[in-house]
């Protein structure tokens, strides 16, 4: 079933969109990760500009971290000040990672910089996660256990600026996590990614917050950096569809709650070596693509006198003639659907547990 999306102007089919946004949704719930390093590249190889594929996969990334930073709300498993300080960094990263996606734009490069950066990003990503879950199956079949020290003190904790973050029960500079979040938000604008591949180990290796307080604090950065990029990317490029990004939330979030349920039953420990395979595999194709493929393959025709339908028509002048308002839009959209998955998941919830009790 084919759609044509009028911004992006390419047609894409409605079923593998949705279909590949559920099972990226999954690979999220089911290990923690964000998924936009996995679904931005999906966007390119299914023949969405990599411009367009960058900021509407940012779209969707607010909804899925709305919704998963509500459900941690109502658990009160974030500590706010620190997300804070790390949205204070993200914000002068995502304008400073605008700027340069802008330049490489204008230079007429930026279809190469971006599956580029994916290319080495998956292969770092891919090679520490199987040498990691390599040595973790490992470590298991020999029943060998390791101490790790969660904790160190680097350079970064020395700067001045010192403050208690009374819920991570921890005192140190202001600078580590605005650091940590200029350097989020600047991969966030240019990647389309909401930055926890990156934001979850350095909060629990270089900020040492608790365990506890990661994934909801994580969210909770993610929800501003996304809003922050996709209203750029709106007023700059005009480069929203709201017809691409319904199919991209509504796919994601169930995706994400049955990903999330389905790791209440299994051990993920040993999936994780083949997720790294599939990150290698997907960085090899965008490297084929970018490099070897024929630009036949790659180009993708516009045929400017398709005629649109009333509502496509309706996005596409919106966009076009007021793109703040419509960058708002988005954001708005996104963070109802996110808020309505959180709450729904809980009523379900409720009366699952409920059931069981009376049972």
């Amino acid at each position: 079933m084919e759609i044509f999306l009028p911004i992006a102007e390419v047609s894409v089919n409605i079923i593998t969109i949705f279909s590949l946004s559920a099972i990226v949704g999954i690979l999220s719930g089911l290990f923690g990760v964000g998924g936009g390093f996995l679904m931005t590249p999906f966007l390119i190889f299914l023949g969405v500009p990599p411009a367009y594929a960058v900021a509407n996969e940012a779209n969707n990334i607010l909804a899925t971290s709305v919704s998963g930073s509500t459900t941690h709300w109502l658990k009160n498993t974030l500590d706010y000040k620190m997300g804070i300080m790390i949205v204070v960094g993200g914000v002068f990263g995502t304008i400073l990672g605008i700027f340069t996606f802008t330049y490489f734009k204008n230079i007429g490069k930026i279809n190469i910089v971006i599956p580029l950066a994916y290319m080495y990003i998956l292969a770092i990503i891919g090679t520490a996660m199987l040498v990691e879950g390599v040595a973790e199956i490992d470590r298991v079949r020999k029943k060998i256990f390791l101490k790790k020290k969660l904790h160190s003190h680097y350079w970064i904790h020395g700067l001045p600026l010192r403050m208690k973050f009374k819920k991570s029960k921890l005192y140190e500079s202001a600078f580590t996590p605005i650091i940590i979040g200029l350097f989020v938000g600047f991969i966030a604008a240019i990647m389309g990614i909401g930055g926890a591949f990156i934001l979850v180990p350095a909060m629990i290796y270089i900020i040492g917050m608790p365990t506890k307080l990661i994934p909801g604090t994580s969210l909770f950065v993610t929800v501003f950096i996304s809003a922050i990029v996709t209203i750029l990317h709106a007023f700059n490029y005009g480069s929203i569809d709201l017809i691409l990004v319904s199919m991209l939330i509504l796919g994601s979030i169930v995706g994400v709650q049955c990903g999330q349920k389905i790791g209440e039953f299994i051990d993920s420990t040993e999936l994780k070596t083949l997720l790294a395979i599939l990150l290698l595999l997907v960085g090899i194709a965008i490297a084929y693509d970018t490099f070897f493929a024929p630009d036949a393959i790659k180009e993708v025709a516009f045929d400017g006198t398709k005629n649109l339908g009333p509502f496509s028509t309706f996005i596409r002048e919106l966009s076009k003639n007021f793109p703040i308002q419509y960058g708002i839009i988005s954001i708005i959209f996104a963070v109802l659907l996110g808020v309505a998955a959180a709450f729904i998941r809980r009523f379900f919830s409720g009366l699952r547990k409920k059931h069981f009790k009376k049972a």
